[in-house]
């Protein structure tokens, strides 16, 4: 009976290994900037540390004489709303108001339960949620986990979203517009400034912007899009992720006092999971105050993206990136994988992505550049390309 009831998943992982979408855990062993799989050891271009700070080892041995037995907790043991509430958080806490000039901020374990969590408590049946063609997966689940009604406008179309909300604005209590600030997937960016004056057109709806992959790589203090578009203020609901540039793990908002009290309350993510240790917290704080020394990082990344960028233009290749993440687009799975397994045989760790991640037909090598890749690395990944 047991092999009968397992016989439809095999079935099924069989369909995706014939399509080259079937997904495994790389085994990898991490050397500073570089990764070591199968005993070849190749520069990491799949990362998300973005400024190169989670392979700083002086950063590392800085945190470390802070830390004392009675301070290194590595473990909160409860959720937030029990015995998990640690003085780091408040001090985080605090500290993301300073810096965003905000009222009010929560954290959160993770950018997953960050995005799974926020729509399904603010909403109700009488919200509808209208959200970009190309947001993360994590804020499509938080969506279908609300209450509320929804509509996808297509990429960056803002005369579409327009549309939506001149049809719709009448026959709901609230539009939460939703959008990431610079997309996972391609590399491209919002024009918050035009989102914010649609948000603006009319009295009852909100904007909610994840800004996972733009926090510490934009802005004069590397708070993001927001900050270089000069609108943070005008965001009701400003998300970030710790994980990416920041070298960490968890979930941040900005955002109103009466925002955060509601959170609280309501979200169900952060009411019933485990709160981050707080040695993790002391970590962030440690790093985002020291987020003005890393300017010229910022400005060296996006000078090597600006290079890459433009080459790939001139070999021809469709780069529709504005940022540090690079799709290179192939076309089909199997293709895409060959791809990445030449380019990993000649020294750079790329992976492929394929459906479900992106819609079929457009599976890519998405580089990931940091801070602590050198120019002349960039240039032999373009004559290899």
């Amino acid at each position: 009976m047991e092999q009968r009831l397992l016989q439809s998943y095999r079935d099924e992982l069989m369909q995706l290994e014939e399509k080259s979408n079937l997904r495994s855990l790389p085994e990898i062993i991490h050397r500073e900037r570089d990764v070591i799989r199968r005993g070849r050891q190749m520069l990491n271009l799949s990362s998300n540390d973005y400024l190169g700070l989670a392979s700083d080892i002086s950063l590392r041995r800085e945190f470390l004489e802070s830390l004392t037995p009675e301070n290194f907790l590595p473990s909160s043991s409860s959720s937030r709303l029990l015995t998990g509430n640690f003085e780091a958080n408040r001090d985080l806490e605090d500290l993301l108001c300073r810096l965003f000039g905000a009222e009010s901020s929560l954290v959160f374990s993770s950018g997953y339960h960050m995005n799974t969590g926020i729509l399904p408590a603010v909403c109700n049946s009488r919200t509808l949620i209208l959200a970009d063609k190309l947001v993360h997966a994590s804020l499509i689940d938080g969506i279908r986990l609300s209450k509320a009604g929804f509509a996808r406008y297509r990429h960056n179309d803002f005369e579409q979203l327009e549309s939506l909300l001149y049809k719709n604005h009448a026959d709901y209590e609230r539009i939460i517009i939703v959008t990431e600030s610079i997309f996972s997937m391609d590399g491209d960016e919002a024009d918050l400034r035009r989102l914010v004056a649609l948000k603006k057109s009319y009295p009852h709806v909100m904007l909610y912007v994840d800004e996972a992959h733009a926090v510490g790589t934009r802005g004069g203090k590397g708070l993001g899009c927001a900050e270089e578009q000069g609108c943070i203020a005008d965001i009701d609901f400003l998300t970030g992720t710790f994980g990416k540039a920041l070298a960490s793990v968890g979930g941040y908002i900005v955002c109103s006092r009466v925002i955060r009290d509601y959170l609280v309350n309501k979200m169900r993510t952060l009411i019933f999971t485990t709160a981050l240790p707080p040695v993790n917290l002391m970590w962030t704080r440690f790093i985002m105050e020291r987020f003005g020394s890393f300017a010229d990082k910022r400005n060296y990344l996006k000078k090597i993206s600006y290079r890459l960028r433009e080459q790939l233009a001139a070999k021809g290749y469709e780069c529709p990136s504005t940022s540090q993440i690079i799709p290179v687009m192939i076309g089909d799975s199997g293709s895409a994988i060959l791809k990445a397994e030449d380019l990993q045989r000649k020294g750079f760790y790329m992976l492929p992505v394929r459906p479900p991640t992106v819609p079929e037909g457009t599976s890519r090598i998405r580089i990931s550049l940091t801070a602590s890749i050198r120019a002349e690395e960039v240039e032999h990944l373009i004559s290899l390309l």
